[in-house]
Order: C-alpha cells, then structure tokens, then sequence
C-alpha cells in the first residue's frame, strides 16, 4: 500500500507479501493473539525498539537495517493517515476531535501496563484511559514480513478505531460487538481513504487484507461468549468490507 505523499516510500515490491491461498502458516502463529481489548489503563514507557531481531551475520544487516527503516514508515504513515481521516471526519460531523495521544512500540511483556496488567506480548491494544496505542513491535514486524504491509494500516485502524468509538462516546466494552464495530471503522477508514487519493492500493493489498482478517478471526468452534473471542473469520472479514465498502454509515453508530 502507497501513501503519496512526499514522505511516502518507493512503490517497489514488498518483501514477503502474502498472496491469498498462498498465505503461509506463519500469519496464523503471529497474529493469533492480536486485538486484546483492555479497560481502564496505565503507562511505563517501553525502551526504544527497533522492529525485528537484527542479525548478527554482517552481510545481513544493510538489509535488515532497510527492512527496518520501511516498516518504521509504514507504521508512521498509517497513524498519520488514521489521525487526518477521522479529524476530517469528526469536523464533518460537527463534533472535537483529538487524535490518540500516544503509539508506543514494546519489545516484551510487561513494558506497558493496561488497567495495571502487563500487555502480554505478539499482541497490539488501545487503553482509553491512557488513550494509547501499545503493539509489540517485533510481532508487528514479523506479521507485516508474513502478510504485507497492508495488514498494518488494518491493525492500526482497527486500535484506532477504538479511540473513535470512545471519542464518541461508547462505553468502551469488550465484546464482540465492539470488535466488529472496529473491523467496520477500520475499513471506513481505508476504503474511504483510498476513494479520496490519500491511499493507494498496491497490487495484492485487497488479498492481504483477506489473509489478515483469516489470521485474526476465532478459531472454528470458539463460542461468542468465549474469554478473547473477537468474532469469526467470516464475520470480521464481513464487518471490515461493510466498512471498506461502504464507509462509516454502515457501521451502526446510531
């Protein structure tokens, strides 16, 4: 996926983007415990990552050291584009917008606290009372390897669309219908920004979408009312192109 902007990076392929059917094994291990919703939270700034574990082997390191450096632009970049979005959005409405306060990366559990638990690691969350966002960045790193970078424009505006249900004024609740709430912000938000010029859809990005929604969806079986359930591959998948599609009206704010 391409922001053009100045600031955007080079339309080149994207290293291990994930095609459809042919999505491997490893989007499912890296972002099946994604999106943990948490309540009431707190903060303890996490040392400065960097995503990825560096290697070790010399002639490695220009290529990591670049595949760094591009995932730090994508993940600039979505928070930008989320934040100009939904201020856009809010003034349309008539109503004050304040952009998420703070996106924190951390590298293990513990280094950022939520309602005075630990985030665990492999995972990504918004607190409202601290009104952040925390993912694990060697995670986030290691999906956007497995899927493509379009999945971190879904993750970030799916916390972020958290953000935006607080703002307006939805008592923040962790359940399913909430989840899917977000899935349908979070592809308002991109459909709608591809439509207006501010995103561009790069060959594949549609499918990684898919393959993200695939990775992050319950497990066959699990019930609604299950501890962490989110909703079903089928009903995230449905919920985020509603969305996509059709932009936030078709989300049930009321």
């Amino acid at each position: 996926m391409e922001v053009p902007l100045e600031s955007a990076r080079p339309g080149a392929a994207r290293r291990g983007r994930v095609r459809g059917a042919a999505r491997t094994a490893i989007g499912l291990a890296l972002v099946g415990a994604v999106l943990l919703g948490c309540g009431l939270g707190e903060e303890r700034a996490p040392r400065s990552p960097t995503p990825g574990d560096r290697p070790a082997d010399p002639a490695a390191t220009a290529d990591a050291a670049e595949a760094a450096r591009e995932f730090e632009r994508d993940l600039t970049a979505a928070v930008r584009v989320a934040e100009r979005y939904w201020r856009a959005w809010f003034a349309q409405q008539g109503r004050p917008f304040t952009p998420i306060r703070r996106v924190i990366a951390y590298r293990s559990a513990g280094e950022v606290r939520c309602a005075g638990e630990p985030v665990p690691a492999n995972n990504a969350v918004y607190c409202p009372a601290g009104d952040f966002i925390a993912y694990d960045v060697r995670w986030a790193a290691r999906a956007d390897r497995a899927i493509g970078d379009a999945f971190l424009y879904y993750l970030l505006g799916h916390e972020y669309a958290h953000g935006v249900q607080v703002r307006l004024g939805i008592r923040y609740r962790y359940t399913i219908a909430q989840e899917l709430q977000a899935d349908c912000l979070a592809g308002a938000y991109l459909g709608d920004s591809v439509r207006s010029g501010e995103l561009r859809l790069e060959d594949g990005d549609l499918e990684e979408f898919r393959a993200g929604l695939a990775a992050v969806g319950d497990e066959p079986g699990q019930p609604w009312f299950a501890p962490g359930a989110h909703g079903s591959i089928a009903q995230r998948t449905s919920a985020f192109f509603t969305g996509y599609r059709s932009s936030v009206g078709a989300c049930d704010l009321g």
